[in-house]
């Protein structure tokens, strides 16, 4: 996983600095962490990224466990905790401390006791084996270099019938995300995921600018 700026700050950085400005020559772009992190919490991104859409046609249930890849300042790990209950639990998984930090921040605030945080490692999300009902990535995938041998450790922490939830850019112009040469398409996207033993299971087409795939296992 590469960002365009500080690499050291991983993968949730790069999903800040792409999920407003489409054309960055116009715009200044965040110096800092602290920058990126309120970019995440920017509400004008909840006019395009629909989520509360997004976590109802998920269809959780009371007492899943979600895994939130690339969680950024857990802008869907906060609002998957309800949904999954206190007998539930979501897994807030980042590769930078201080965006875990603030995840661990807003679940205290909000008194969500079922949001824990994982430190991942760049091509290691860390999840225990047959551990996840749900895996959810949104607008990251294009930042995993080894998505093959990435895809295969999700195979591993998924319980049987689990799930894999991508949500990303379609690969052309749009007023938000990156430019088109660093998104990957959905068609290769979900070439990817059956080469990695998955089959596309559901599709939802209601978000303007980014494809929303569900796979489950073969």
């Amino acid at each position: 996983m590469r960002t365009l700026l500080f690499l050291s700050l991983g993968l949730s950085i790069a999903a800040a600095q792409e999920i407003h400005k489409g054309d960055y020559s116009k715009h200044r772009m965040p110096q800092t962490a602290e920058e990126y992190m309120k970019q995440l919490h920017n509400t004008d991104r909840n006019s395009w990224q629909k989520p509360h859409e997004v976590v109802m046609a998920l269809g959780l249930q009371p007492g899943s466990t979600v895994a939130d890849i690339g969680a950024g300042t857990g802008y869907f790990a906060l609002r998957f905790a309800p949904q999954v209950g206190a007998q539930g639990k979501v897994l807030a998984i980042d590769i930078e401390p201080k965006m875990l930090e603030s995840v661990a921040k807003h679940a205290a605030e909000m008194k969500l006791s079922n949001v824990e945080t994982i430190l991942a490692a760049e091509d290691d999300p860390r999840l225990r084996a047959a551990s996840v009902d749900l895996v959810f990535i949104c607008d990251v995938i294009h930042h995993i270099e080894k998505r093959p041998a990435y895809y295969q450790l999700l195979t591993r922490a998924l319980k049987p019938g689990g799930r894999v939830a991508i949500v990303d850019f379609h690969k052309r112009p749009l007023p938000v995300g990156p430019s088109p040469e660093h998104k990957i398409a959905r068609e290769e996207t979900i070439q990817e995921l059956e080469s990695a033993g998955f089959r596309l299971a559901e599709e939802h087409d209601f978000l303007p600018h980014q494809y929303f795939l569900v796979f489950k296992v073969k």
